[in-house]
């Protein structure tokens, strides 16, 4: 009986223990499964390969979760180093200005004082705040850049640029604004096909920067010839892309994004000399999803709507078409993709403009008229330091944490790329092979392995040379004795 008591505990004790173990699993495929879209990225084959996530949902926020009326069309926001969140309100013909949490309203600017009259905005849909704490905006519809003090008085108006080099009755429709360290004011403009406009701090027009020049083929070049005057003007083939988001990082270099067809290069890092110096990673593609269908709703390549440079290098890039929020390194390498179009929450019907706060990534949705909130995984967390630190130097703690990646996700050859680099610049060219080897980098583990058999050869030149000059003198002897040993058989009329 007592036997059977044993027993009986033994049993239940072993039927509780799988049923938390149940319920554990059961809670972290619920947990999974309420993020409403895939992550993934791409390996050396360019074939999608599924990941962990490296941001998840973390509320969307409407302007009546703050206190205030609901966003209207709203098409920009920023944040200004002190951590306050600026919105413009488009439809609203409002800038709203939120507390770095995001839980209250600090401050509404409707309307300023300018020469002792009361102005208004009309349609501002672009937004930033300079180093010097100066709040621009581009008033789209009143054809003009306002700049305020950050609590809204009134400092200067920059508009109706003036050149030989714009087209007759150019019309000035400022869509997105941002400031450089100088005060220099770099404007994206509608149909402003020629370049981002740039303004001194004095507000002259000083010319266009940034051109994205679109290469003709032999065709176009002949059809140009033979059509008329008017079919030119209309045609449009050879106008360069227009810019659509522009961000400056904290060396004043300009991140300005663009409508790519091709899906190869849709943003671009400009030098004070307007130049692209921008890398563009393993792969030679910084224009969102490299693969895609060519036809239906979704179909086609990204279209790169905003940029945010967020630090260490790394900067993001959101696609209007699909909702994706694609991330890259300095080098250009893609780093993780998340996000999707849909109703639920945490995905976008027109996603419009990004951001980033602390560990948070913020995308403005016109759609939904709400700012989404994204918070970074341990697996987000863990690329975001790795990379990090191989920016600041720190190769071998780099390696820890992508390690640790690897123990989330075994197949990341980010990952093996990124411990390889750092054993390559550590010196230690095996161990960079193996990791090369295992992310199926060709580039990188024939540099390893030059390097490795030239330091081979310079470690092991004496043995070589040793065992070298041994099986020559062997070569030697052996041809004597075996000389000699024919010899003797000639004599003694064997051979």
């Amino acid at each position: 009986m007592r036997k059977k008591s044993i027993f009986k505990r033994a049993f239940l004790a072993l039927t509780a223990a799988a049923a938390m173990i149940f319920v554990s699993v059961a809670g972290v495929a619920c947990a999974e499964g309420d993020i409403p879209y895939d992550s993934y990225n791409y390996n050396y084959r360019k074939d999608i390969v599924m990941t962990p996530a490296p941001y998840v949902p973390d509320g969307n926020l409407t302007g009546l979760d703050v206190g205030i009326s609901n966003f209207k069309e709203p098409q920009d926001l920023c944040v200004s180093d002190a951590g306050e969140i600026y919105v413009a309100d488009t439809g609203n013909n409002r800038i709203v200005v939120m507390d770095n949490e995001m839980t209250k309203v600090n401050r509404i600017i409707e309307k300023f004082t300018r020469d002792g009259k009361e102005d208004t905005f009309n349609a501002p849909s672009g937004v930033c705040v300079s180093e010097n704490n100066q709040l621009y905006v581009a008033d789209s519809n009143n054809k003009r850049i306002v700049v305020l003090t950050p609590e809204g008085e009134f400092v200067k108006i920059v508009d109706n640029p003036q050149s030989d080099i714009l087209e007759d009755g150019f019309d000035f429709v400022p869509l997105k604004v941002t400031v450089d360290y100088a005060d220099r004011v770099y404007v994206i403009a509608k149909k402003a096909f020629e370049g981002i406009l740039v303004f001194e701090n004095t507000g002259e027009f000083t010319g266009y920067f940034g051109t994205i020049e679109v290469k003709i083929t032999l065709w176009e070049k002949f059809w140009r010839r033979l059509a008329s005057k008017e079919e030119r003007s209309n045609q449009q083939l050879y106008i360069p892309t227009e810019f659509t988001g522009i961000d400056v990082d904290s060396d004043g270099f300009i991140y300005a994004s663009n409508i790519d067809s091709e899906g190869i290069q849709a943003v671009r890092r400009l030098n004070p000399q307007g130049k692209d110096v921008i890398q563009k990673g393993e792969n030679g593609n910084v224009g969102g999803d490299i693969t895609w269908n060519k036809y239906g709703d979704y179909g086609g390549a990204s279209e790169i709507t905003d940029v945010v440079y967020r630090d260490k290098g790394k900067y993001s890039l959101l696609d209007r078409k699909r909702g994706r929020i694609f991330t890259y390194d300095k080098e250009g390498n893609l780093l993780y993709i998340f996000g999707g179009k849909g109703q639920q929450k945490g995905t976008f019907l027109t996603p419009v403009a990004i951001e980033s706060v602390n560990d948070e990534i913020l995308v403005l949705d016109s759609g939904h008229n709400a700012i989404l909130k994204f918070k970074e995984t341990n697996y987000g967390r863990l690329i975001n330091e790795a990379v990090g630190l191989r920016f600041d130097g720190d190769e071998k703690e780099a390696i820890y944490k992508w390690q640790e990646v690897l123990r989330l996700d075994e197949n990341n050859e980010l990952a093996n790329n990124g411990i390889g680099k750092a054993y390559l610049t550590a010196g230690d060219n095996k161990k960079a092979m193996k990791y090369f080897k295992n992310a199926m980098n060709r580039k990188y583990y024939s540099i390893a392995f030059k390097r490795y058999r030239n330091e081979f050869l310079a470690n092991n030149m004496g043995k070589i040379m040793t065992g070298l000059i041994i099986f020559i003198v062997f070569i030697v002897v052996f041809k004597k004795i075996r000389a000699k040993k024919t010899g003797k058989k000639r004599e003694e009329g064997l051979l």
